[in-house]
């Protein structure tokens, strides 16, 4: 009795998805197959007795008809809109609450990461920008200078590690900012630092003052962003791109 369901299942099967079954004489070692008039069916074979077989074929009673998934469909949806309001509220409120509670982590995190000017809007104009070449340079400008009064607070740019305050000849006073994705950010001719090597900061935190230390001819800032630490890109697409505009 358990073996009858199986090949039941797998002449239907046979039937469904080819449209015919023929089979072959029981003892007579052939296997039934099934054919379909398109090309490329699959062939199933099916181990069932022939007087089984027929049967699949001449009762299609035991199908499921259209009007029997309705059925089941109907009972299904009259299930779901039997459901108490007070239940429907409650999960809604839930998921309201997750939804808000996403928002804020996902507020949190941009406040965290945001880029920011590192000097306050109108306390400085820029100058000399990325990739400018002249006699005041030993090579090509990698940075983008903000000119400002000495002494004038610098602001880390985003979120990160300081991994490096000192001297660094020609740069002067220099604090290099890592982000989390491994970008430096340099800060160069300060006249003093406002943080130590190892602390972490976040965007906007003051780091220092406006210098003209190494190789300056006034007081300004000058901040380069290297992506992985390796060559300087320029910092004003990187600031745009991150949605500040210098």
């Amino acid at each position: 009795m358990s073996a009858a369901p199986r090949v039941l299942g797998a002449a239907a099967l046979a039937v469904a998805t080819t449209g015919a079954v023929h089979s072959a004489a029981p003892g007579s070692g052939a296997a039934a197959t099934s054919a379909a008039t398109g090309t490329g069916s699959t062939a199933f074979t099916v181990s069932a007795p022939a007087e089984l077989q027929r049967s699949v074929l001449i009762d299609r009673s035991a199908r499921p008809s259209r009007d029997s998934a309705r059925e089941v469909l109907g009972r299904a949806a009259g299930k779901q809109l039997g459901t108490p309001r007070g239940g429907q509220g409650r999960q809604s409120n839930g998921n309201a609450r997750e939804l808000a509670k996403d928002a804020e982590q996902a507020a949190k995190k941009l406040a965290e990461n945001g880029w920011v000017l590192p000097l306050e809007p109108g306390s400085y104009r820029l100058t000399a920008r990325f990739g400018e070449c002249s006699g005041l340079w030993s090579h090509c400008h990698t940075g983008l200078d903000f000119a400002a009064p000495s002494g004038t607070p610098v602001k880390a740019v985003a979120g990160g590690t300081v991994s490096e305050t000192s001297y660094a000849g020609a740069y002067g006073n220099r604090v290099v900012l890592t982000l989390e994705d491994g970008t430096e950010l340099w800060f160069c001719h300060l006249t003093d630092f406002a943080v130590g090597g190892g602390e972490t900061v976040a965007p906007g935190q003051v780091i220092g003052s406006v210098g003209s230390t190494g190789n300056s001819t006034g007081p300004h800032l000058h901040v380069e962003v290297r992506p992985g630490g390796g060559d300087a890109v320029d910092p004003y697409d990187a600031f745009t791109v991150n949605g500040v505009q210098p």
